[in-house]
């Protein structure tokens, strides 16, 4: 845990409550001097233990996966979600949007956790924070969402076993990813693609081709939710 700071006060002093880009009926708290505040926790507050604050930016792939979400609420209606590396918490807002049972946004930085129920709150839904690390467990999720994890290769091979075996028990395990180093794009099959606006100091564009992905071997039973919104029927 970083003791430091008052996380909730920081947060709603170094942002700004932003529509989404992808996603503008969404609000997060999001940073508005994006490269300044990033900066600054690398020289001012990296010493006393503050991490980067991946929570105060809309990642190109929670954009596209949140979007395809809610296009496509059918998918989550009624059912528990798992939101994994939740970050701002926006794809698990997204997923109450839908009308979920239930929706776990699961986070191990201490202020991404903070964040989470801020933004909740700010969008008029409820989730729950796990703040702790999920991965390898399975609590009977009937559909695991994951967000741009996959820009690491020690978490992305973490991320790509357990996500799989979630999946093959028949979970419905969707992956939002703007072509990150280490997505097993062998292994998936693309349900959508979007142009999704990004944060140009943070990124290499403006404007990054994001899809959402599923296991290519994670049959859908005939019928369901997912088998109906296969692209072209397959």
């Amino acid at each position: 845990m970083t003791p430091i700071l008052d996380r909730a006060a920081f947060i709603r002093a170094e942002t700004r409550l932003l529509p989404v880009p992808l996603v503008p009926e969404i609000r997060l708290h999001l940073a508005h001097e994006a490269t300044d505040l990033w900066q600054r926790t690398e020289d001012e507050l990296g010493g006393i233990g503050l991490p980067p604050p991946f929570w105060a930016f809309a990642w190109a792939g929670g954009q596209a996966l949140a979007r395809f979400c809610l296009d496509r609420a059918e998918l989550l209606a009624g059912r528990r979600v798992l939101d994994v590396a939740s970050g701002s918490g926006l794809v698990a807002i997204a997923a109450a949007r839908c009308g979920a049972a239930s929706v776990e946004a699961a986070e191990i930085d201490d202020f991404a956790a903070e964040a989470i129920p801020l933004n909740a709150a700010a969008n008029g839904v409820a989730l729950r924070v796990r703040h702790e690390d999920l991965v390898g467990r399975d609590e009977g999720w009937d559909a695991v969402l994951a967000g741009d994890i996959f820009y690491d290769r020690d978490i992305a091979g973490r991320m790509e076993a357990w996500l799989h075996a979630l999946a093959r028990r028949g979970a419905t395990v969707l992956i939002g990813d703007p072509g990150r180093s280490y997505l097993p794009v062998a292994r998936l099959a693309e349900m959508a693609s979007y142009c999704v606006p990004v944060t140009r100091s943070l990124e290499d564009a403006e404007i990054k081709l994001t899809r959402v992905w599923r296991f290519a071997d994670q049959d859908p039973e005939p019928g369901s939710a997912l088998a109906r919104n296969l692209p072209n029927g397959d």
